[in-house]
């Protein structure tokens, strides 16, 4: 029946999530998911949202007081900030706003799966620039004049952490295009470029609540920039939808927020045991990408990742992995508790003994 759907459509080749299974049986280490719940205080007042009647009644479509505590979390203007219904969708809003079908951007060959989707989506042609050996991003190819920049930092599926003296010159090379910064993995130890937005008027960053905050299940992220580049983005979102973010969404986000002990705890939770699976796999004869996130990127010396994968899955755990040219031996793996990686570690030591 595709004789009904539009050419634009057929000719679509969608993004492919992680698998979601079904069931509970699985550790689940394959969508960078948190594996703490969220803030208390997000799900009080997600509750408290849910017992007024209010949801009878569109939600503010300015998110205006989550903006403001965005803001002043961040030390910027609420003009500055757009917040939208998960980062993938600020990200979409953002590939509609600022690049053109004439002009290539340029962004990573091993990178965010997404925004090649974006691309072919809106029609705008793209330049993959290889990443060198240890997956460093080169600079020099991206300060050359194109139609815009997107920049994974940390990277994914890596998880390396960008230069910042690269990252600041790349924005600093063409005032006349946007540099788009997606840092969705920023929480985790990285040096957010947020803290450039009011010397660049073309730098945009995008962050979510997905990860640090453990919201993936609520789909809230926004974007901090120049007040004309926030401007544009809201003209897009007006153009199909002003009310994307749901007042639960709001509520709970707002709570998360304001809750920063909370979310300083976790995170740091993370990053110890991030440390400690990191040790392990490296003992084990793994090649362990330096992270900034809540993964780690990793290739075993003798044991191809597939057939990892395989036994790890046949054994309950899942982890990521992509059949692409330079990673198809690289297995991206979530950091769970420390229980969690305790497990996979045992696993893995199993299957590596097996193969070996």
């Amino acid at each position: 029946m595709k004789e009904l759907w539009s050419r634009h459509c057929r000719e679509l080749v969608p993004y492919t999530p992680g698998e979601q299974p079904k069931d509970g049986h699985f550790i689940k280490l394959n969508t960078n998911e948190n594996p703490y719940p969220p803030s208390p205080l997000a799900v009080k007042a997600i509750r408290e949202a849910l017992g007024d009647g209010a949801l009878r009644l569109y939600p503010d479509p300015s998110c205006t007081v989550l903006r403001q505590a965005i803001a002043q979390e961040l030390g910027v203007d609420p003009e500055q900030v757009f917040v939208g219904n998960g980062s993938d969708e600020v990200l979409s809003l953002a590939f509609s706003a600022f690049f053109e079908p004439d002009r290539p951007i340029r962004f990573a060959d091993v990178t965010y799966s997404f925004y090649p989707v974006f691309a072919d989506f809106y029609g705008i042609p793209y330049e993959e620039i290889p990443l060198d050996e240890s997956f460093a991003l080169p600079r020099a190819p991206f300060m050359e004049p194109c139609g815009g920049v997107v920049l994974a930092n940390p990277n994914a599926p890596t998880g390396k952490e960008m230069d910042f003296c690269d990252l600041r010159a790349i924005v600093e090379s063409c005032p006349d295009r946007v540099v788009l910064v997606d840092e969705a993995y920023i929480d985790f130890g990285a040096r957010s470029a947020v803290e450039l937005i009011g010397r660049y008027p073309n730098l945009l960053v995008v962050q979510t609540l997905s990860k640090g905050r453990s919201l993936a299940g609520l789909r809230v992220g926004f974007a901090v920039g120049n007040e004309n580049l926030i401007a544009a983005l809201n003209t897009v979102k007006d153009s199909f939808n002003s009310y994307p973010v749901d007042r639960l969404a709001q509520a709970g986000a707002l709570g998360a927020i304001q809750d920063v002990e909370y979310f300083r705890c976790t995170v740091n939770k993370i990053m110890n045991t991030r440390s400690y699976a990191a040790n392990e796999l490296e003992h084990m004869g793994f090649y362990v990408c330096d992270s900034a996130a809540n993964f780690l990127f990793v290739s075993h010396e003798k044991v191809s990742a597939k057939k990892l994968l395989d036994g790890l899955r046949e054994r309950g755990i899942l982890v990521r992995w992509w059949d692409k040219p330079r990673i198809s031996n690289y297995l991206r793996i979530t950091v769970g508790t420390e229980e969690d990686m305790k497990k996979l570690c045992a696993t893995l030591r199993e299957l590596i003994a097996l193969h070996s």
